[in-house]
């Protein structure tokens, strides 16, 4: 079935709509819904020297996420938390990309 010269035109219009439309949206490269789709560089080895204060324990840095890509975040010293140990920073591998669980202090049990 042939179409009419008006139709072909109206269609190219609202294609070249759509086009100038999406092309427009801004995403965060690599990122969607709240997970990573490009999986973190491997860790990197910090050096660090003795505790400030007797009993601190070190907290590892990480890689965070920021729309520009991946950035270090470095580790730290911490005065321990009575009853409490440290899960640190880690990304999982999900069904729909990764994401970061947060560094946190945890009981004991």
């Amino acid at each position: 079935m042939a179409r009419s010269p008006k139709f072909r035109a109206a269609i190219a219009a609202i294609t070249l709509g759509l086009s100038l439309t999406l092309g427009a949206c801004v995403a965060e490269p690599g990122y969607y819904g709240g997970a990573v789709l490009v999986a973190p560089p491997l860790p990197r080895v910090e050096y660090y020297g003795p505790a400030p204060y007797p009993g601190d324990i070190w907290l590892g840095g990480y890689w965070n996420w920021a729309p520009s890509g991946y950035y270090w975040v470095r580790g730290r010293w911490a005065a321990p938390r009575p009853g409490y140990r440290w899960v640190p920073h880690r990304w999982v591998d999900t069904a729909h990309g990764w994401r970061m669980t947060g560094g946190r202090w945890i009981r004991r049990r």
